[in-house]
């Protein structure tokens, strides 16, 4: 059995489809598509929504329109201009830790990050995004616990390394969970190998400790 087949968790069909339609912020989309890339019945499931609203388009669509003679070329200018988005790329994962969308938003594997340390081995690494989300790595080493948490949105986490366990369930690479206002959880880290997760949040966690409260600005997450 392969890695992929052994994934429980998986993305919500409002989160699938708002990531076909292109309505997600961009730092859950990155987290989207490298979910899409490790897993099987996910990436089946958004190609049928991509099919989807494909067929609608087609079926809503009014008379045709002419389109100017210089259209094609100035299509073409803007693609070769733009920078591609790994957030809308849904490629199968790659040999390394990191799956395809997210390599090639890093740059590279696990060894370009440059993490920054925020106590007790806790280490995260925050990527540039769009406003509307943020998005980061994160590194719990082993036997380590998150502290104490709730959430005034949602947050997507999904294991690249190791795995983790918390109040809900045991979450192993490729897993994603999504928490929303409801769950207060202190993942923590299982023996072996660190965990290492993507996590988009599109507003500040709510720490019950003193600490981790001051220390939240200065964390931006």
């Amino acid at each position: 059995m392969t890695e992929v087949n052994q994934i429980n968790h998986h993305l919500t069909d409002g989160l699938l489809m708002a990531y076909s339609a292109g309505t997600l912020p961009e730092g859950f989309g990155l987290v989207v598509a490298t979910h899409v890339s490790m897993c099987d019945e996910c990436r089946a499931r958004a190609a049928s929504f991509d099919a989807l609203g494909g067929a609608v388009l087609e079926t809503s669509a009014g008379p045709e329109a002419a389109m100017p003679a210089h259209s094609l070329t100035q299509t073409l200018e803007r693609i070769r201009a733009g920078r591609p988005s790994a957030a809308n790329e849904p490629r199968p994962a790659t040999g390394g830790v990191f799956p395809a969308p997210l390599a090639a938003y890093v740059g590279g594997d696990l060894d370009r990050v440059k993490w920054r340390s925020y106590g007790i081995g806790l280490k995260q690494r925050i990527l540039p995004v769009a406003r509307g989300s943020s998005v980061r790595l994160l590194y719990i080493p082993a036997g380590m616990a998150v502290p104490d948490h709730g959430h005034r949105g949602t947050e997507l986490t999904l294991v690249l390394q190791g795995a983790f366990r918390d109040e809900t369930d045991r979450f192993g690479r490729g897993d994603i969970e999504v928490a929303n206002e409801d769950l207060e959880h202190t993942p923590i880290a299982e023996e072996g190998a660190a965990c290492i997760c993507l996590a988009a949040t599109d507003a500040p966690l709510r720490f019950t400790g003193l600490l981790p409260r001051l220390a939240q600005p200065f964390l931006r997450i």
